[in-house]
């Protein structure tokens, strides 16, 4: 049973949300501000956690900002904008996953269940992927790039998994999206940007020519064999 730390003002859309994924198998731990989200988070132990943007006390993109530094788990914004700056926000800071509001119950647990097979790995592996100083840990989900730990959100870990697992291969968007995001790609989607960068930025690569994880225009990406030494 995955735990739930669900943070959201609005105490009646909160209500029926928790009520909904208790029915579903879920354990549900509801705030309805941001004073205590991260007291809360180091108390309560969540798998996942639920933000609204616009809480009272602290914000949503404040408290995902805060968190990430122990928090390793996904975190899912619940945001009323329809807006691309909102979105590509919350991802630089290290959301995994968004939904605009309001929310459709089934939509929200069928994310939910992408995010924990992406994290949980129904295959779980003890080995490794080794290419040159990059080392990957699949059974402790950790990055090592030349001895140092490298710190990603599950998100980030999962798409280099996958590309490092497939190194020297290009990956389109639509494989991404299916074996890592574990939802059809919509064609206008541009998260996999976002955390290419950020990625980048993390693994040391180049970011005006980057030589470790390459766009191949019009194809996806391809993540180097030989560029981590």
């Amino acid at each position: 049973m995955a735990k739930v730390l669900l943070v959201e003002d609005d105490v009646k859309l909160a209500e029926l949300t928790a009520k909904f994924l208790i029915h579903n198998g879920f354990e549900v731990v509801q705030l309805h501000n941001g004073i205590n989200a991260i007291k809360a988070i180091e108390a309560e132990k969540p798998d996942i956690l639920i933000l609204d943007i616009m809480l009272p006390g602290l914000d949503g993109f404040s408290i995902c900002k805060a968190a990430r530094g122990e928090f390793k788990g996904p975190i899912l914004f619940l945001t009323a904008k329809d807006s691309d700056f909102d979105h590509v926000k919350g991802l630089e800071i290290g959301a995994d996953d968004y939904i605009i509001k309001p929310v459709e119950p089934y939509v929200l647990l069928a994310r939910l269940n992408a995010l924990i097979r992406r994290t949980q790995n129904d295959e779980v592996q003890s080995d490794s992927i080794t290419l040159g100083e990059l080392q990957i840990d699949k059974s402790d989900r950790k990055v090592y790039l030349a001895g140092d730990e490298v710190e990603l959100t599950s998100y980030e870990f999962d798409l280099l998994k996958t590309l490092a697992g497939h190194a020297g291969e290009t990956l389109s968007r639509d494989y991404i999206y299916k074996h890592v995001v574990g939802r059809e790609y919509d064609g206008l989607d541009r998260s996999v940007d976002v955390r290419i960068s950020r990625l980048r930025k993390k693994l040391g690569d180049n970011l005006e020519q980057p030589a470790r994880l390459i766009t191949v225009w019009g194809k996806g990406y391809l993540c180097s064999k030989s560029a981590w030494d």
